[in-house]
């Protein structure tokens, strides 16, 4: 008979499969920051017991999707501005380190991507097609650098402002970054040149022009 602790340290096939649809659901922000999840809402509807629905939620957790409170529930993870402006100043140190990493290693296939990512996001006028492309330019970018826990930190750190980089891009419009464009494709272009410095540097300042534009729309936080 397996225990729940064994199930726990081996996650199964249902728990992925649910945490992996949950998590989709958040991403693409079907279930917004701030939202209870209920287990037996989800026991019924994925027809399992509340076992695999427990470690789901626990997965979801490192992942950054999720708030867990003990004798309390669960909770799609929310943030506030200021910590939201944290995230972002995290970004900004760990994502050029990761970048720097890669860019000797990223295959041209991928730079080749990496181009037309580029490319559909300028031609890209809905919000969640931009959003989605965005996450796998970047994502792309660093998948390279063999850094497994600072890769992991840096995934968990998109997911928790997921969220809010949509609800900015709602607000300025996916037809309005004309800067963000020009900046990915200097970022591509660094990345081609095998420019590590350069490509760090322009991906922080990236970064951080999105950080500061954050802190003239503290409406996006009380979504």
């Amino acid at each position: 008979m397996t225990t729940e602790s064994e199930v726990i340290k081996r996650p199964g096939a249902a728990s992925l499969r649910i945490a992996d649809e949950l998590g989709q659901q958040i991403l693409s922000g079907s279930l917004l920051p701030g939202t209870r999840i209920r287990q037996e809402q989800i026991a019924e509807e994925f027809g399992v017991s509340r076992l695999p629905i427990r470690e789901a939620l626990r997965i979801l957790e490192s992942r950054g999707l999720v708030a867990l409170v003990a004798s309390t529930g669960a909770w799609v993870s929310s943030m506030n501005l200021q910590e939201c402006q944290e995230s972002y100043l995290i970004r900004e140190r760990l994502e050029p380190l990761a970048l720097g990493q890669a860019v000797g290693r990223i295959h041209a296939d991928d730079i080749a991507r990496l181009e037309l990512l580029a490319k559909d996001m300028e031609r890209c006028s809905d919000v969640e097609d931009f959003v989605e492309l965005d996450r796998e330019f970047h994502l792309l970018s660093f998948r390279d650098a063999n850094m497994p826990a600072l890769l992991e930190m840096v995934e968990r750190l998109w997911n928790t402002t997921q969220h809010y980089r949509r609800a900015y891009v709602q607000l300025t419009g996916p037809d309005h970054l004309e800067e963000t464009h020009l900046e990915h494709r200097m970022i591509v272009a660094a990345i081609r040149r095998r420019d590590a410095r350069s490509a760090e540097e322009l991906l922080a300042m990236h970064i951080r022009k999105t950080r500061v534009s954050l802190l003239d729309h503290p409406e996006i936080f009380n979504r």
